[in-house]
């Protein structure tokens, strides 16, 4: 499922501009053979990014109280003590593994990554987050139809995303994201960090783990930058190469 959604990115014809005007078309020089790309299980070493012990010490393993879980993340659990829901971090590192390789495979395309975060205290640190890799953010409220109804909104051809990227699912404690109901509806990729008492039926790389620790926030942040900043390095590297 993973290698199928990697292919169905690389193949997108990828600008740099989420601007509202029609952009040129940009050719993409295939870097070396694209089977070894798609193919290696690690090509950009992401795996080496973090260990459990980071996830541990950023209380990424920390969920809400047990009244407030959701069914749909009961299969994400290690337990809980008192009261409170334990995250199994041994499956937060293979999704989250995942969701990073999906990341720099969509940078290496030179796709637009929008990140989201309905959280003001980690508000700043996500919108820094963005301009150091050079995509986009979006932490304040989520203006209906902006995805689902842009050409109405912008009065334009508007280029979407090619990745969505949530530090926060959810608006409050109940409410789902309305983003994440409108990619899903524009069969926009998402990857998602998913607390205990959110639903990660609409995300399509679910990340369990804490989202609203500020550490947790912070490392995530850290990684998904790596990851971008990595995918970006291969690809100028690659064209350089191709115009020798």
């Amino acid at each position: 499922m993973l290698l199928r959604r990697i292919v169905a990115a690389g193949k997108l014809n990828l600008s740099r501009s989420m601007a509202t005007v029609t952009m040129p078309e940009q050719q993409l020089v295939a870097p070396e053979k694209g089977s070894d790309v798609l193919s290696h299980p690690d090509y950009f070493g992401v795996h080496k990014l973090f260990t459990v012990e980071d996830l541990f010490k950023a209380r990424v393993h920390f969920g809400h109280k047990e009244g407030t879980l959701n069914d749909n993340m009961k299969g994400y659990l290690y337990g809980s003590r008192l009261g409170h829901c334990i995250i199994d971090l041994d499956k937060t590192v293979d999704y989250l593994r995942a969701a990073l390789n999906v990341a720099a495979h969509i940078a290496y395309r030179d796709g637009i990554i929008l990140f989201f975060n309905r959280n003001a205290l980690n508000a700043h640190r996500v919108e820094q987050t963005a301009k150091e890799c050079g995509e986009f953010a979006h932490t304040r409220y989520w203006r209906g139809g902006v995805f689902t109804n842009a050409k109405v909104q912008f009065g334009a051809v508007t280029r979407l995303p090619d990745l969505c990227i949530f530090f926060n699912t959810m608006n409050n404690v109940l409410d789902m994201h309305t983003a994440v109901r409108d990619a899903a509806k524009m069969n926009i990729p998402t990857i998602g960090i998913v607390d205990t008492n959110c639903n990660p039926n609409l995300i399509t790389y679910p990340v369990p783990g804490n989202d609203d620790s500020p550490a947790a926030i912070e490392l995530y942040c850290k990684l998904f930058k790596n990851a971008i900043l990595l995918g970006k390095e291969k690809r100028k590297a690659h064209l350089a190469s191709e115009a020798q």
